[in-house]
């Protein structure tokens, strides 16, 4: 990294002393401008431009292949997921031939309509023919685009009460999150967090004179039955947060002095996703970067291998820790969901504890 911070600098200052010299040349009283384009000059330059569209397609391409996923095959475990999939990589598709189109006509153009001696540019005013085309397209197409993305949205956010959902509660304070059940009688007691009270382990403000709340069950690792609807009403204790489960595909603010919401069904339980050729890959990557890091990462007291398991991050800048903000996500069969909720304390008994 040093060599080659070495070379970049010594590189601008070569750039740097060869400006200056131009800059001097120009400025010598009488010398003979040298600087005026000929047409072997327009040549280079339309031929340099052809040249760097061919270069940006093809780094575009190895960017996509050795710097990130293309988004073609999904690894979502939500049901609504497949559909932001589809609706991101419409989205993708539009862009790529709005990008391909246009840079091939402006680098094409700049080298088929060079600078020659003897050739006259023609003036062209307008044409409204054209400015009605190049008008119309997008705003058809970002209409379209508009209105299936409203479409998605109004399906992923009605919420089915008829599938009786399991209601979740996830508190996010700085920095780390907590989830609440709803308990035997799936609701939430009343909270607000006026009624924390540390002293009791009340670490959520909930109400210990309501009925409901006495069956609660607050935890720091997240469980979810597959196939099971489930409703999260979110909070924050201090600041915005954002809970956002990437697997998921599901993000919702968690602000302040009010409750948010947002529903989803899991569709692939977590040692499923464990066997995904996809997420092989990248726990094989990352461990291997590990390893690389062995000595680091022990006197840092990790564990040294990486193993894949779902997570609720916070996806809001949230202060000084925020990086570190995040809860794991077990997604498994609703006989292993019901044994874990059996080995859980209920708020009421962690009062008397």
């Amino acid at each position: 990294m040093t060599a080659l911070l070495t070379v970049l600098i010594v590189l601008f200052v070569a750039v740097a002393l060869w400006q200056m010299v131009k800059i001097f040349d120009l400025a010598q009283v009488g010398a003979s401008n040298t600087q005026i384009a000929d047409d072997k000059d327009n040549r280079i330059n339309g031929y340099l431009m052809l040249g760097f569209l061919v270069f940006i397609y093809a780094i575009t391409i190895v960017s996509f292949i050795y710097l990130g996923d293309l988004p073609l095959v999904s690894n979502s475990a939500s049901e609504h997921g497949p559909e932001i999939d589809n609706l991101l990589i419409i989205s993708l598709v539009v862009i790529f031939i709005v990008q391909i189109v246009t840079q091939f006509l402006l680098h094409y153009f700049a080298y088929k309509y060079k600078g020659e001696k003897g050739k006259k540019a023609l003036f062209y005013a307008d044409n409204n023919t054209l400015e009605a085309v190049w008008t119309g397209i997008p705003v058809i197409v970002l209409a379209g685009l508009i209105i299936y993305g409203l479409f998605t949205w109004n399906d992923i956010m009605t919420i089915d009460e008829e599938s009786d959902p399991m209601v979740v509660e996830l508190y996010a304070q700085q920095f780390n999150w907590k989830a609440r059940y709803g308990g035997d009688d799936n609701v939430l007691g009343k909270a607000n967090v006026r009624l924390i009270d540390l002293d009791k382990a009340n670490i959520l403000g909930v109400d210990e004179a309501d009925p409901n709340a006495q069956d609660d069950v607050i935890v720091t690792e997240l469980h979810l039955p597959v196939g099971k609807p489930v409703l999260f009403k979110m909070r924050s204790q201090d600041v915005l947060h954002s809970a956002y489960m990437p697997h998921f595909r599901a993000q919702m603010n968690c602000v302040p002095g009010m409750v948010t919401q947002f529903a989803f069904t899991p569709t692939v339980t977590t040692e499923e996703m464990r066997q995904n050729p996809d997420i092989q890959d990248k726990v094989k990557y990352i461990n291997e970067l590990r390893v690389e890091r062995q000595a680091e990462i022990e006197e840092a007291g990790q564990d040294l291998l990486y193993e894949f398991d779902y997570l609720l991050l916070c996806n809001k800048i949230c202060g000084k820790s925020h990086y570190n903000m995040q809860m794991k996500i077990v997604v498994e069969t609703q006989e292993e969901f019901d044994a874990w909720m059996k080995e859980q304390t209920t708020f009421a008994n962690s009062l008397l504890n």
